[in-house]
């Protein structure tokens, strides 16, 4: 005895649900069209079924050949049963398809499979746009009917869905995959431009530097790095990081001198939220460091009573977060820099002698540039190539004057002065080598030493140190033709500095 009409549509959608669960629960697209094809043959009774995919871009359709087959088969999307679906948005139900005007022989032609029947619906996304058609062929009983046209409409519902949200995890992944990959190049560049190796040098001394860092890299020892203002410290710090264990670990670096006394705890420490009205919880840099580095530069202006904490961290290795109860573990390596004399300022009692014995374990001072000249050719000319490189300009060089007026001239900036110089010289040169006439002022010029005053006009020695201030900012603006960023960093300032001191000189 046959079933009744409404058992078979009970089956039916039930059948239609479980398929459902199956392509909602697979988010590879190639896998997730077999499945598709596979199941929706054995729902509607036909010997094959297909998914076509539309290409707005190229306005094509796309579908696997067969089953398992990594063949694509791709045309116009107007073309063919499957394409009049796409077009029109309707259902299209043939019986007999070589008879059919609109039917696309090139296939069968091709593959040698005779098509009797076909059904196509089209696919449509939750926004109601024609994504694609699903089509069956060759019903194994008679010709496709109005149960089959539904059961296919819902089929179709449902993959579209399916299928636009396995192509956007595809995508994802494609781009995690691609972020992954620029990570990893970007790392290895930073890792190549940091390491002991990229730093520039030709003389015996920032040799020594090299081979010092390359001797403590993987120790998790502190280190002092000491030097005028521009020598390179930072630069160094990130050599010793980048070439160490901890170079896929976070690398920090805080200026000291340009935090506000109020504000030091809360950023190396973090704070809490709630701590003050409208205060949101905040991680502090020495979580933020957790497992790489902490390069804490000009560390000889911190606040005595910052210096403790650092201390306290240094030696417990825990921190505390400002109106926080409980302590946080940290691995942090810490590196120090300054261009302050330490033991000067341990002497008039503005630093810790305990905090300067901690940071020291390992010390590399960096001569000023005045005393390695034999590095300024070199330096010059990489940046040169540098600024030709991330400028896209053919190569240039120097005339031997101009590299013999650079590498007399006495830097008071050091490298990071020589090299705004050599940007400065590059930008103002037409073609492709620096000559004598683009030194619009002359960089061999010595420190001019000033005439000392006879006794009865020699004033305070505040109005001497204001007078020197004055001049070199003058000096530094004029080098930098006025770029105050660039002016500040010659001068080891932070560009508010330099403005508040502009405005006190008049020099504006």
């Amino acid at each position: 005895m046959g079933s009744s009409p409404q058992a078979e549509l009970d089956n039916k959608l039930a059948a239609i649900l479980a398929i459902c669960q199956k392509m909602n629960s697979e988010r590879d697209l190639a896998a997730l069209l077999d499945l598709v094809a596979r199941e929706s043959t054995s729902l509607l009774g036909c010997d094959r079924a297909s998914i076509f995919l539309l290409d707005r871009e190229k306005q094509q359709l796309w579908s696997k050949v067969a089953l398992g087959s990594e063949e694509i088969l791709r045309f116009d999307s107007s073309t063919g049963i499957v394409g009049h679906a796409i077009q029109t948005g309707e259902i299209v139900n043939v019986s007999d398809a070589y008879r059919d005007p609109r039917f696309y022989h090139a296939i069968d032609d091709r593959s040698g499979y005779r098509t009797r029947n076909v059904l196509a619906v089209p696919m449509r996304n939750h926004r109601g746009e024609i994504i694609g058609a699903f089509e069956a062929l060759n019903k194994l009983s008679g010709p496709f009917g109005e149960r089959d046209e539904d059961s296919l409409t819902a089929l179709a519902s449902h993959a579209a869905i399916a299928i636009e949200t396995a192509q956007l995890v595809g995508d994802l992944r494609r781009n995690q995959d691609e972020l992954a990959e620029q990570n990893g190049n970007l790392l290895r560049e930073v890792e190549r431009r940091y390491s002991a190796h990229g730093i520039i040098c030709a003389g015996s001394k920032m040799q020594q530097v090299v081979r010092l860092i390359e001797r403590i890299r993987d120790s998790s020892v502190s280190v002092l790095i000491t030097g005028e203002s521009g020598t390179g410290k930072e630069l160094v710090a990130k050599a010793i990081h980048y070439t160490s264990q901890r170079s896929r670990k976070p690398f920090i670096a805080l200026n000291c001198a340009a935090l506000p006394e109020s504000l030091v705890e809360s950023e190396l420490f973090g704070i809490e939220r709630g701590v003050a009205t409208g205060v949101e919880a905040r991680v502090g840099h020495f979580q933020k460091a957790d497992g790489g580095t902490l390069f804490l530069d000009e560390i000889g202006d911190l606040t005595l009573t910052a210096q403790a904490k650092i201390l306290r961290v240094l030696q417990e290795r825990v921190v505390e977060r400002v109106g926080g109860r409980t302590t946080i573990p940290v691995d942090v390596r810490i590196l120090a820099a300054t261009n302050k004399d330490l033991a000067a300022e341990i002497a008039k009692g503005a630093f810790r002698e305990d905090l300067f014995y901690r940071l020291k374990v390992i010390h590399i001072q960096l001569p000023p540039l005045r005393e390695v000249r034999e590095e300024i050719p070199l330096l010059a000319n990489h940046f040169l190539n540098c600024y030709c490189r991330e400028t896209g300009r053919s190569p240039m060089r120097f005339s031997p004057e101009v590299m013999r007026r650079l590498t007399n001239r006495e830097w008071r900036g050091n490298v990071r002065e020589l090299q705004n110089e050599v940007m400065r010289l590059a930008a103002c040169t037409p073609g492709g080598v620096i000559a004598e006439d683009e030194l619009w002022q002359d960089p061999a010029e010595p420190l001019r030493k000033q005439p000392e005053a006879p006794p009865g006009q020699r004033t305070t020695l505040k109005k001497a140190i204001e007078e020197l201030e004055r001049s070199m900012i003058a000096d530094a603006l004029r080098t930098t033709r006025g770029n105050q960023w660039q002016a500040a960093r010659m001068l080891g300032l932070s560009r508010q500095g330099l403005i508040n001191k502009i405005k006190r000189y008049a020099l504006g």
